[in-house]
């Protein structure tokens, strides 16, 4: 089984590089952020005619998650965190794998930039309801498949120039001890479980020729239970969409069960 997360930037302005990816790759589940679009707009035939039912957590122009499957899920929820900016950015599903109740929480954690605003506060808070909600999450279901775009460089090997980054709300010590707080519930950040030392990126910026010049960071991840790491066979951060036409300026992140 292939599971994979891509922040889209806009489901409608990307449907043509979704379908293709998900022709060309045909990820069992997907799950998508940034969506930009409500619900009533959200192009559920497109995937349907691709055998993938939707599950969508959608707002109007702005944030949005969705997941999208080939098989059955169960007990979605749009609720584990009660966003008092009513934001739509977390989404959860169970998924059955082997004999296993998997739940599946596709995030979309607030930038938080710039610092000395209340987007700043914003993301703190939103970050320590999260870790609270997965605490519970946790005792009712061990395991558990987290991902998405955290807005989060874990650390220097994860961005093209650490230094200009140290007072920015994606690589700000005290957002990054929280990455650190969620992975020590019980978590393997997946990419480096499989990779100790490699720099790679998922996102790169469209201004100043970041993709040409390999100007990225690591921000989309996939943190999985410690009780089913062991059914992850492999992890794949997939460039093929961020070179096309049109594309989102982040790439999708793929893990496989086996």
């Amino acid at each position: 089984m292939i599971i994979s997360s891509w922040n889209v930037n806009s489901v409608r302005a990307r449907i043509e590089n979704i379908k293709n990816y998900l022709k060309k790759y045909k990820p069992d589940i997907l799950m998508m952020q940034e969506i930009k679009t409500e619900n009533i707009n959200f192009p559920y035939d497109d995937f349907s005619n691709l055998n993938y039912e939707s599950h969508v957590f959608g707002q109007k122009s702005y944030n949005g998650v969705a997941i999208i499957s080939k098989n059955k899920l169960k007990n979605i929820r749009f609720d584990l965190i009660k966003d008092k900016l009513n934001q739509s950015r977390i989404i959860s599903a169970d998924a059955e794998f082997k004999n296993k109740n998997i739940q599946l929480i596709n995030i979309y954690i607030p930038n938080g930039n710039p610092i000395d605003t209340e987007k700043y506060q914003y993301k703190k808070k939103w970050l320590d309801d999260l870790i609270r909600q997965l605490k519970s999450c946790i005792k009712k279901n061990p395991n558990i498949i987290l991902g998405g775009d955290f807005n989060i460089i874990p650390s220097s090997e994860d961005v093209y120039n650490a230094k200009s980054f140290e007072n920015d709300a994606l690589f700000r010590l005290e957002i990054r001890k929280k990455l650190r707080e969620m992975i020590n519930l019980g978590f393997n950040d997946v990419y480096r479980h499989f990779n100790k030392t490699k720099e790679d990126y998922t996102f790169w910026d469209y201004m100043r020729g970041a993709w040409q010049k390999n100007n990225g960071m690591r921000i989309d991840h996939f943190l999985v239970s410690n009780s089913i790491i062991d059914k992850i066979k492999s992890v794949n951060i997939n460039k093929d969409p961020r070179g096309r036409k049109k594309p989102s300026d982040h790439t999708p992140i793929e893990i496989k069960l086996a």
